[in-house]
Order: structure tokens, then sequence, then C-alpha cells
């Protein structure tokens, strides 16, 4: 983000940018070329799969929640809303950074495709796989409580139904998240990290479950599933070689 913000930066200076990246840090980045006073964070809820240069498929419906992470919101984020809901659904919040966590938590299972190679149908088709994101994801829960990060809910997810999932036996948990993985989308969804492996580009793994191992080094806070996960699609990128199901449940049986 930093070399394409810097290359772009005669044309950017001085105008709203509004950063899509999955993760925390995006306006952080940014924020190393341009004014934090032009960046917009923003949380994206559809679902798309980069096909070929210039063509996508959009998998699935949801909207794009805007806001400022540095400050409070003001005319300039009404006015982008109102160019954004042109395309999709778009709502501002006064807590974007919260969005982005809760939206985070739920972009650590992007990892596993990544890991086998696999579409999301097919990889959450497996208990044992499943068993593995809902503890990455309670892990990285334990982390978020530490550093007092006050989530936000996403539109018709409150946080409340992720702490109630959470709260549930693995077994039944992992049964659950099973039929909500494997009913995003009627079409393959290769999630993220895989599409990144699949171009032979760097995935943004040190921005999702590496957040997670960051901020539980910071707040003294173990994170040995996050951190196993982040080396893992790590040794894939250099590889290339992926990991079976049995494979990666084996290596994530800490």
């Amino acid at each position: 983000m930093v070399e394409a913000a810097t290359q772009s930066q005669s044309f950017i200076s001085q105008v709203p940018i509004v950063t899509m990246q999955n993760g925390v840090r995006s306006d952080r980045l940014l924020a190393q070329v341009i004014g934090k006073a032009d960046i917009i964070n923003s949380v994206v809820l559809f679902g798309a799969t980069y096909l070929y240069p210039g063509e996508v498929f959009h998998n699935f419906e949801g909207e794009i929640i805007i806001g400022r992470a540095s400050g409070k919101n003001d005319s300039q984020v009404t006015q982008v809303q109102g160019v954004l809901n042109k395309a999709f659904p778009t709502r501002a919040s006064e807590n974007i950074r919260g969005v982005q966590w809760l939206k985070l938590l739920l972009n650590l299972n992007n990892a596993l495709p990544g890991i086998t190679g696999e579409e999301m149908q097919k990889t959450f088709s497996i208990e044992g796989i499943c068993r593995i994101s809902i503890r990455l994801i309670k892990e990285a829960v334990a982390v978020i409580e530490k550093a007092k990060i006050e989530l936000e809910p996403l539109p018709d997810f409150p946080v409340s139904r992720l702490k109630e999932l959470l709260s549930l036996p693995l077994a039944e948990s992992a049964h659950i998240y099973s039929r909500i993985m494997t009913s995003l989308s009627p079409t393959p969804l290769p999630g993220s990290i895989l599409q990144s492996i699949r171009r032979d580009k760097s995935t943004e793994i040190d921005y999702l479950n590496g957040e997670v191992t960051s901020l539980g080094k910071r707040f003294k806070v173990p994170t040995p599933l996050n951190t196993k996960i982040v080396d893992l699609v790590h040794q894939v990128e250099k590889s290339k070689r992926f990991y079976s199901p049995q494979e990666l449940i084996k290596e994530g049986a800490l």
C-alpha cells in the first residue's frame, strides 16, 4: 500500500482516500504518505473473487462501513458516504476501529483455505478445521479483551452473537461454524489469502492473524495458534506446497 500510495501521491493529495484493505492498519500505513485528515477507513462486507486483470466475480451482497479512526466523522465522511451509496449500501460508524477488529476476527479463517489450497466451502466442511477456526477466534478475543478494544457490531451481526458461539462446547460451535461458512456463497469462494497465493503475491496474513500475534506480544497474552497459522501461510507462500486437511489439523493440535 505504501508503495502504491507513494507512486500515486500527486493524484491523491488533498482529496479524501477511503482505505478498503482488511485488517486494522491500513490508515496508519497510508498516513506515511498523505495526511491523516484525508484518510477515511472502511470495512467491506460484500464478497468478491479476483478472476483476471479487470475482472472480478461478485460472490455475495453486503455493505460498506466507513468512518475516521483518527477523529470524529465530519462532513467529508458524509459526502463520501453519499458517493459510495451509489454502488453499495454504505453507513458511517463513530467506532470504525471496533468494526475493523470485529471483521478481523471473522477474517482469521481466511488463512485456512490458503493453507489447504481449497475453497472455503470445501475447507470448512471438515469439522476439525472448523475447530481450529473457533480456537483462533477465542485466542484473538482474549487478546482484544486484554487490550480493552471495544468491538462494534456489524450489520445483522451483533457482538453478542459471536460471544454466544464461542461460549458453546467446541464440537457444537464448530458444527454451527461449518454451516455458516459452507453457505456463504453458491459459487466457490477462495478467500483473500488463497487468492494471493494463487497469483504468486504476498498475502495479508501479517495484518490478520499476525495482528493478533503482535497485539498478544504487546499485552503479554500467548497466541500460539495464530502464530502457528501465520508461519504455515508463510511456508505455503515460499514452497507453493499446500497442506492436506489432515496435516493442517495435526499442525493445529497445539
